[in-house]
């Protein structure tokens, strides 16, 4: 299993950041730019799936922001069956909690979300996940570019909100939180690489 990350967004080049919108300045309290936040997080899984030694690649690896037709072309060149695609955001707009999303159907894709979930609430037991159970199990479903576009399975995590003062002071902005919200996402992985994708580990 081949697990292809996906850090949204750009980052910042010469303290300019690369992507307009997709930021919170709290002033004095600080500003979370969320393409950084989200390579912080994919280079955090980094390290752990190096460490245990489960394949990945960066999709997008540059701090511009790069199209999502380009992230995609890249995903696509991997073989579909023995791979996933891992999208990492965080959310905006005022609501607080996270979520996984997937494509609409009943997909492989669906079952990863819910591993990712189940690993959520074990790191964060007392904070809110977002779910829809209309359809039976906790993914949103959604037609994002990146979620429908992509050949093998997908999914697309929004974690925490940046425009949330408590979770951005908390969590977002915290090394601590950033740890944890790493760590739930490798727990996640791992569970997909050996329940659904049928791989020994370590």
């Amino acid at each position: 299993m081949i697990v292809l990350l996906d850090n949204g967004h750009g980052a910042l080049i010469n303290g300019k950041y690369q992507t307009a919108g997709k930021r919170k300045d709290w002033l004095d309290k600080g500003i979370i730019y969320e393409g950084e936040f989200n390579r912080a997080i994919v280079n955090g899984i980094i390290e752990q799936l190096t460490y245990y030694k489960i394949p990945y690649v960066n999709i997008a690896p540059e701090y511009w922001d790069v199209r999502l037709e380009t992230r995609v072309k890249r995903a696509n060149k991997f073989p579909s069956n023995n791979c996933f695609y891992l999208s990492i955001h965080s959310n905006a707009g005022g609501g607080k909690g996270s979520e996984v999303f997937t494509s609409p159907g009943d997909t492989k894709s669906d079952k990863i979300a819910t591993a990712f979930g189940e690993e959520y609430h074990k790191v964060f037991p007392n904070r809110i996940l977002r779910t829809d159970f209309s359809d039976g199990d906790l993914d949103k479903e959604r037609r994002f570019y990146v979620l429908t576009k992509t050949k093998m399975p997908a999914i697309l995590t929004e974690n925490f909100f940046m425009d949330n003062f408590e979770e951005f002071d908390s969590i977002l902005n915290t090394k601590e939180g950033r740890q944890k919200i790493i760590d739930f996402h490798v727990s996640a992985i791992i569970r997909t690489k050996v329940e659904i994708f049928k791989e020994s580990f370590p």
